[in-house]
């Protein structure tokens, strides 16, 4: 997605005097601002509402007869109630204390008396504009810590033969502004790829957003990814960035996208034709300028044929396709990566295991896993758990692989819940939608079980 045109800082200057306007207007732009000047109290709000501004700087009076500054005031306002983030400096030819006071309580962050010194002018305008971009950055931070984005993510660990066009394809686009479209079955490690482009690419000092398509209810859906304004809803007490403003200047990931639903797809297709959105409860428009990659375990192109996905969404996400293969078609990197899990987790839990028996290493090669990736991770993570010596035993993986099938008077319900959706998934070839429909559970409540039981 393309930046918008400039990004030279952008001014909104408001006063009721041509003079006034056309003189701020030529020495802010010398400085190389962008100038957007208007007349009244509306006008200002209309444009705030609109775009976005580096900074505003507001008269305080703008009819003949009123000196009383409380048309600036009532201004100061509303627009902390739009966005309390932008820095307004005030300016006046009737100064006094009194008025200065009020003006900074109702959030001026500055004031300029009139007729104005030009240096002063321009050392209060730039320093504003860097306080304003720090604040914004900062509340970004904070809401993406929320977020636990967790920049440390797992290392892509790929030696086998099946592998390596992916590698080759990661080395070749990596380090453009493509849009990627991963696919392959659940835990095969799609968002460990994702990760891995953008390491490599020029946004890698960048955010990195991850959000999950599968597990968003449709009533949060727009304000998850496009965020909404104090009073959208019930439960908006205040303004909240989505996922495509946290991911500015960075990549956006969205796992699982071929579970948006249908009603919610053009609004993610224009968002990603054309970089604009607003948040819920606003109409001003927000610009992203995110590098996207999605991943699916659906095979999109039935889903289009099928009506339940957009051609023209799908040509967009589709630019370059990574398909990873499942961990079943990749058994020489099982050692490997199984190798690298155990090093995690004994860290993790302070256990003194050096590594597996050959029994053990024998059965995670046999095994079928139908989890992938994600479920030798945790198979190895109880390993770990259970061990009772220096090494992981067969039995503690907990695979049963070549062995009887376990007895369902011996399992707990979650074991036999488990168990279900493993068989099914394995059955299904790790396609989730059709294993959520054989099991007769929502596309929630499927996700809901999938990450509680690791799978």
């Amino acid at each position: 997605m393309a930046a918008p045109e400039s990004s030279a800082p952008r001014i909104l200057i408001a006063d009721d005097q041509p003079d006034v306007l056309e003189a701020l207007r030529l020495l802010l732009k010398c400085e190389g601002y962008q100038i957007e000047a208007v007349k009244s109290p509306a006008a200002v709000i209309k444009a705030v509402e609109a775009r976005d501004f580096a900074m505003a700087l507001i008269d305080l009076n703008y009819a003949r007869d009123t000196t009383s500054g409380q048309e600036g005031l009532d201004l100061l306002n509303k627009l902390q109630t739009i966005d309390s983030s932008l820095p307004v400096v005030v300016m006046t030819a009737w100064a006094s204390v009194d008025v200065a006071v009020e003006a900074m309580r109702r959030g001026a962050r500055d004031f300029v008396t009139k007729p104005w010194d030009n240096p002063r002018l321009l050392a209060i305008v730039k320093n504003q504009i860097e306080l304003g971009s720090a604040v914004r950055a900062y509340r970004r931070l904070e809401q993406e810590n929320q977020l636990l984005r967790g920049k440390d993510g797992p290392t892509l660990i790929a030696g086998s033969a099946a592998m390596r066009p992916v590698l080759e394809i990661i080395a070749r686009v990596g380090p453009s502004d493509a849009n990627v479209l991963i696919t392959g079955e659940n835990g095969t490690g799609k968002g460990v790829v994702a990760r891995a482009l953008h390491a490599v690419s020029v946004r890698s000092a960048q955010p990195f957003i991850s959000v999950n398509m599968g597990g968003l209810p449709e009533g949060v859906f727009e304000s998850e990814l496009f965020g909404h304004v104090r009073g959208a809803f019930t439960d908006a007490k205040a303004d909240r960035a989505g996922r495509f403003e946290l991911a500015e200047g960075g990549t956006l990931f969205m796992d699982e996208i071929g579970n948006i639903p249908m009603s919610q797809q053009a609004k993610i297709l224009r968002t990603i034709e054309t970089g604009e959105f607003e948040r819920v409860g606003s109409s001003k428009t927000h610009h992203a300028n995110v590098r996207l990659i999605s991943a699916t375990n659906a095979d999109l192109p039935a889903e289009v044929t099928a009506g339940r996905f957009r051609q023209d969404l799908l040509f967009r996400l589709n630019t370059i396709h990574i398909h990873l293969p499942p961990l079943r078609d990749r058994r020489e990197d099982i050692a490997l990566l199984a190798q690298h899990f155990l090093k995690a987790h004994v860290e993790r839990y302070r256990k003194a295991i050096t590594g597996f028996d050959d029994a053990a290493l024998e059965t995670m090669r046999a095994y079928a896993w139908p989890g992938n990736v994600r479920e030798l991770d945790h198979a190895v993570e109880r390993g770990v758990l259970m061990a009772q010596g220096k090494v992981v035993r067969a039995a503690d993986l907990g695979l049963n692989a070549g062995q009887a099938a376990p007895r369902l008077e011996e399992m707990s319900i979650e074991e036999v819940e488990a168990f279900l959706i493993k068989k099914t998934l394995a059955r299904c070839n790790g396609n989730a939608r059709q294993a959520a429909e054989e099991l007769g559970l929502s596309r929630s409540a499927f996700y809901r079980r999938l990450e509680k039981y690791g799978l």
